[in-house]
């Protein structure tokens, strides 16, 4: 299937890159490396600073400054935003906005799996793009953020971040209601059941590194209740515990 053009997304973001090869960067995950070495390397220039000059080289380094990026954005946009609240609520709100499961949707809203370039290990026989893992969705988010703020400054990083997620306080009740998965179900079995009658078990590993994958099996007692996967343990395990939320009776 032919990849979309870089101009919708472009358009999507409402910012058209000045450096085309920072925009290329973002977009290619480590996965790709093996088989696209040279394409990346194709698209540097000779000019000021080029992200993508030496090579091979995956979005990872991109993802590491677009994850600050974004930090700061919404924290000072938290800030002003909500002028009475303490600290600790606002830690509360920016951890709802930045958690992968935001992340990867804002990701698809602008179908961001189209552009991405991944390996031939991350594709499944037979899917299309919005098949791709939530966690490379998100990788990939964080770095096209960092490349707007390489392309440009702070103050423009700051108004596609902010276009991106449009009104926060809506954002914030569309997340609260899976937000702490985890302490929601132990809610729900510390009454009858005590403080330790949940446990999480990592049952098996997926994928290769730098792509790695955790399923996780959750138990109440002996009982197995779900089962979760996420980039990270943690992931996995809210993942699992939403999953047995889904299934709980209703009081």
């Amino acid at each position: 299937m032919k990849t979309p053009s870089l101009e919708t997304l472009q358009q999507r973001l409402g910012y058209r890159f000045r450096d085309r090869a920072l925009l290329e960067l973002a977009l290619a995950h480590p996965s790709s490396l093996a088989s696209e070495s040279a394409s990346i390397s194709s698209v540097g220039s000779a000019d000021t600073g080029s992200a993508a000059r030496d090579r091979p080289q995956s979005n990872q380094r991109l993802e590491f400054l677009g994850d600050s990026v974004l930090q700061l954005i919404l924290t000072e946009a938290l800030y002003r935003h909500y002028p009475d609240e303490r600290e600790g609520a606002l830690s509360t709100k920016r951890f709802s906005l930045v958690k992968g499961s935001q992340l990867s949707a804002l990701a698809r809203e602008i179908a961001l799996y189209d552009y991405i370039r991944v390996g031939a290990s991350e594709r499944t026989a037979g899917s299309d793009a919005s098949s791709l893992r939530d966690s490379i969705l998100e990788d990939a988010l964080e770095a096209l953020i960092a490349a707007v703020y390489l392309d440009s400054d702070l103050a423009t990083a700051r108004d596609v971040v902010l276009r991106l997620y449009g009104s926060l306080p809506e954002k914030l009740a569309l997340a609260q209601p899976t937000s702490n998965p985890k302490g929601r179900l132990q809610e729900h079995v510390q009454p009858l059941h005590g403080n330790h009658a949940l446990r999480y078990e990592t049952v098996a590993t997926h994928g290769e590194a730098h792509a790695r994958e955790f399923e996780v099996a959750l138990y109440l007692h002996d009982r197995l209740l779900a089962t979760g996967r996420g980039s990270s343990k943690q992931r996995a395990e809210e993942a699992a515990a939403r999953s047995a939320l889904a299934e709980w009776p209703s009081p």
